[in-house]
């Protein structure tokens, strides 16, 4: 079969390798689409070691062909989005039976643009930080595939305010079509924020300098969750005393140590985001599709911030 392989040189090149066949709890699915993420920046600079050459691909949408010991037979031809360990941008791709959920009669385009930020949104949201009816949403990175969704989900759980903070002007009138009542650039922010008062919730993906001010722009009892490090590793520190003073709370999220801990609590949020899009309340943005010979030009583009909403990857 085709597949894309990252090499010892770090470069991205199509060969032709052996189809896999599942495990145990494992799906092999025939890939439509692969969606494009972070992961795939961190695996190309090294910050996410992997044995090479290596098969990139964190996500997929497609049928699956085959199944393992303690699957249903039943699923096969099943038209189903998968979060995987590795190998989305192959022809065939294995997954965890629980982690590949039945799209129905979405289209496998829109549902390649699911991923991991589906849940991700959907988990900060709900989950994590636990929006109230009310409360107030600040989003850095709302111009990204999680940031647009984050925004959607926030308004359904009744945030009264949501505020995105993105790099660049063009980014910011992206995000603004997501339910952003304001939309500012980094460069300006917090100066220009409309309205003094401080967030309720905040989902920081950043880091460094903007997870420290975010603790500062916290309300009583509010709620700091922290789900990546896209700007920088710098350790931030914070005085757990001063936060129990305040009533504020410091909250990390990680889906994929969740998908290896609690597979099952990942697929639940990812089936209720993925209602939302079926019942069309969310809507899943892909602004960008490549061909399976330029994985090297999507991965770049995404870490240069010159992407927003989502790229996926054509590979049937």
């Amino acid at each position: 079969m085709k597949a894309v392989l990252l090499d010892h040189d770090d470069q991205y090149r199509v060969a032709e390798i052996d189809e896999p066949a599942p495990g145990p709890g494992e799906v092999a699915i025939r890939v439509a689409y692969a969606g494009i993420q972070w992961g795939d920046t961190m695996v190309r600079d090294g910050r996410f070691p992997v044995p090479r050459p290596f098969v990139p691909g964190f996500e997929a949408s497609g049928h699956i062909t085959a199944v393992g010991e303690g699957v249903d037979p039943g699923r096969v031809g099943e038209p189903v989005a998968a979060l995987t360990t590795a190998g989305a941008c192959a022809e065939t791709v294995l997954a965890a039976a629980v982690l590949s959920l039945g799209v129905g009669d979405l289209p496998l385009r829109t549902a390649a643009g699911l991923g991991w930020a589906a849940p991700t949104a959907y988990d900060l949201i709900n989950t994590a930080a636990r929006v109230r009816p009310g409360e107030s949403v600040l989003i850095h990175g709302a111009a990204g595939s999680v940031g647009t969704l984050a925004a959607q989900f926030a308004r359904l759980a009744g945030a009264e305010r949501i505020v995105g903070v993105v790099g660049s002007a063009a980014r910011a009138d992206y995000a603004a079509q997501f339910g952003c009542d304001q939309v500012v650039l980094r460069e300006e922010f917090p100066a220009r924020l409309v309205g003094g008062a401080p967030f309720d919730v905040i989902l920081d993906p950043v880091g460094g300098a903007t997870r420290r001010a975010a603790l500062e722009q916290l309300a009583s009892h509010g709620r700091l969750a922290v789900y990546g490090n896209l700007g920088t590793y710098e350790p931030v520190s914070a005085d757990i005393s001063d936060l129990l003073m305040q009533g504020k709370s410091l909250i990390s999220y990680n889906s994929n140590l969740l998908s290896r801990t609690h597979p099952e609590r990942l697929a639940d949020s990812a089936r209720r985001a993925l209602a939302l899009v079926v019942d069309g309340q969310v809507r899943v943005d892909i602004t960008a599709e490549y061909d399976l010979a330029d994985l090297a030009t999507a991965v770049q583009r995404l870490a240069e911030g010159a992407t927003h909403g989502k790229s996926i990857l054509r590979v049937a």
